[in-house]
């Protein structure tokens, strides 16, 4: 047997790709969590099909899953994958068109049969017709190989089968010299109660690694050093699980018990299955009958002094308005996580989009103002789910925290924090009337208010003495009662308004190299939510070229920090990156009278570094001339929207 070659590379791009019923999600999962084992920094994308289960073998019922790992810090999962695994024709066509020229392809031939190709629309079988001839092809019987391999345990050729992810990720892991212990002990615990079906996926993915060590066709496996990163304990998370974690994290600090009412919609229900598991940590869980009873759950654990959650996407969103209302009149603490997708309706419930930011700010009756936190990355989650209970308890306010299917499903590494450096959000519950009446006796007047946050009282009912009237009618300064006085009611929203815009918000951050020398960059390229990791990226790739470009991130959406003003007028052009069409772009026209340039796309999928690394670029171009709208149409020739933006 011949000796392997080992290369060192800095980084790799791998997807796995094939039916949703072949196990890519986990293929995947589990050599991301081999690849943190080994200290390699990454990001991750799933991608899944809408339907539940889409015809066996259809473009429709793809599944992928894509890495990004590198000796260096990873902003995005990747552009263009290195290395494509597909299973069979369907991921094959669904999926080569976004591989780099010379990419690998490692393919299970066994799938490409006449009924299999003509369902995809391959007139030849690609493997043999020539038209892979610019990429590695690896054309492997992955699934006769695996069959082969489990001859011994008696199973059936269909159940033999299914083993087959297993055989790839061996097969990948010794590729990527990647251990194996880790996905040896996970099986064991997936499967131990069933003996027969973890010998049959041990036996399979250890098949799946001889066979790299053995066959000719790879000569030269791979090795990627690990990345720099700060010491301490380290896990890798996806965006849901860490707002799960941010909750019970803002609860134990705040010393209240968490009650999330929910009601089940992609891709935000991965919330509620964490958090169903930590009654231990003082958590209650309500699966609800619908949208409008989980909201209605949450805020009356709030009225009741617990920390109220709610968790949805945007239908889900569209149905809780009148109950976010409702907590807006009452001024109680309550946090709405909405976990943003393809709209609207139904939409594509399965992909991601930024669109719901203006529902955020103004998808309610009257003037219901709220503050709006956007987390950055999948890590990120948790930190935005502290601050966004933060606020909450604070100022005695709902607060919308907006995340979307990107951040939701992707993971990277989490440096986890000492519970010490947490914020403390200790809560005083008011005990004691907190007023005199005209004739000397103690009263509760549940609007009184906090000079610095303007925070009215929580007050938990039962609590003697303090008995008040509570609802969804316009109260009386003060007192809460029922009041229908033109002057109240335009007072009452003028307070609500300004405890949101008094909301302590930190100033943004312009990352600007030159800024320090005097060489302030032309162009600004200002991103809020899941933009932050492309954003840096392309930045990155820009400054590598020799031209400067500043960049800046928005966590706090509303309201906005003290210093975006200045910062916009800073810098002769400001673009913004959106998925959608141009929503935050009017908000800051609207505020700051400063001409933003919006970047737009609504395709269900994260922008790649590379094109807006282009756009970047074209507004870099000459010392005085605007590059034009047709300029940057050409950037992106599949979509007929204005990238610039209408109204320029």
């Amino acid at each position: 047997m011949s000796v392997k070659q080992v290369q060192r590379v800095d980084r790799v791009v791998i997807r796995f790709a094939g039916d949703s019923g072949d196990g890519m999600q986990l293929t995947g999962d589990r050599f991301t969590a081999e690849t943190a084992a080994l200290g390699n920094d990454l990001a991750t994308l799933p991608n899944f099909p809408a339907e539940i289960r889409a015809p066996a073998g259809t473009v429709l019922g793809v599944s992928s899953f894509q890495l990004h790992f590198a000796d260096h810090d990873v902003m995005t999962p990747g552009d263009h994958p290195d290395v494509l695994v597909a299973m069979n024709p369907a991921a094959l066509r669904s999926n080569l068109g976004d591989v780099r020229r010379g990419g690998t392809l490692i393919v299970d031939s066994d799938e490409f049969t006449k009924r299999n190709l003509a369902r995809v629309g391959y007139d030849a079988n690609p493997l043999e017709d020539g038209s892979l001839e610019a990429y590695q092809l690896h054309a492997l019987p992955l699934t006769s190989r695996t069959v082969e391999a489990l001859a011994e345990f008696g199973l059936t050729r269909k159940d033999a089968e299914r083993s087959k992810n297993m055989y790839a990720l061996g097969l990948v892991s010794w590729l990527y010299n990647r251990p194996t212990e880790g996905t040896e002990r996970f099986l064991r615990t997936k499967f131990g109660k069933r003996p027969q079906i973890l010998e049959a996926n041990l036996a399979a993915f250890r098949a799946g690694y001889n066979y790299g060590e053995t066959v000719e066709g790879f000569a030269v496996t791979y090795e990627i050093a690990p990345a720099p990163a700060p010491t301490g304990t380290y896990r890798n998370v996806t965006g849901n699980t860490a707002t799960a974690y941010g909750l019970v994290a803002a609860a134990h600090r705040a010393g209240l018990p968490l009650v999330l009412g929910s009601y089940p919609i992609t891709p935000a229900s991965d919330i509620l299955h964490a958090l169903s598991g930590m009654k231990r940590f003082g958590v209650t869980t309500i699966q609800a009958e619908d949208e409008i009873a989980g909201i209605g759950a949450a805020l009356g654990a709030s009225y009741g002094g617990a920390l109220g959650v709610t968790t949805t996407s945007g239908p889900g969103l569209a149905l809780k308005a009148e109950t976010i209302g409702l907590a807006v009149m009452l001024e109680l603490p309550l946090v709405i996580i909405d976990v943003q997708r393809g709209g609207p309706s139904t939409g594509l419930p399965t992909k991601t989009e930024q669109a719901d930011l203006l529902q955020a700010m103004y998808g309610r009756n009257g003037e219901a103002p709220l503050p709006v936190v956007a987390p950055r990355s999948p890590a990120d989650c948790f930190d935005a789910a502290v601050e966004a209970c933060r606020i909450a308890l604070k100022y005695r306010t709902p607060v919308m925290l907006l995340s979307d299917g990107y951040l939701a499903n992707g993971s990277e590494p989490w440096l986890l924090p000492a519970v010490s450096s947490l914020p403390d959000l200790t809560v005083e519950f008011t005990t004691q009337p907190n007023a005199t009446a005209e004739d000397g006796t103690p009263v509760f007047r549940p609007y009184l208010r906090d000079p610095e946050t303007l925070a009215r009282p929580w007050a938990v009912p039962g609590t003697p003495g303090l008995e008040h009237r509570i609802g969804g009618l316009e109260k009386a300064d003060g007192s809460g009662e029922i009041s229908y006085d033109p002057d109240n009611h335009e007072k009452m929203v003028l307070l609500r308004q300004a405890k949101v815009d008094g909301v302590d918000v930190p100033d943004v951050e312009v990352d600007d190299p030159g800024a320090a020398t005097g060489e302030r960059a032309d162009v600004l390229v200002l991103g809020w939510g899941s933009t932050y990791g492309p954003i840096a990226a392309a930045a990155r790739a820009v400054r590598a070229g020799g031209q400067r470009v500043a960049t800046a991130h928005l966590r706090h959406v509303n309201p906005f920090p003290a210093n975006l003003g200045q910062v916009l007028r800073s810098y002769r052009r400001v673009v913004v990156p959106e998925m959608n069409l141009g929503q935050l772009r009017m908000l800051l026209r609207a505020q700051y009278l400063v001409d933003v340039i919006g970047y737009n796309r609504v395709r269900g999928l994260p922008f790649t570094s590379s094109e807006l690394a282009e756009v970047i670029s074209a507004h870099l171009g000459g010392p005085s001339d605007e590059p034009t709208d047709q300029t940057l149409r050409d950037l992106s020739a599949d979509t007929t929207d204005d990238l610039t933006g209408a109204g320029r």
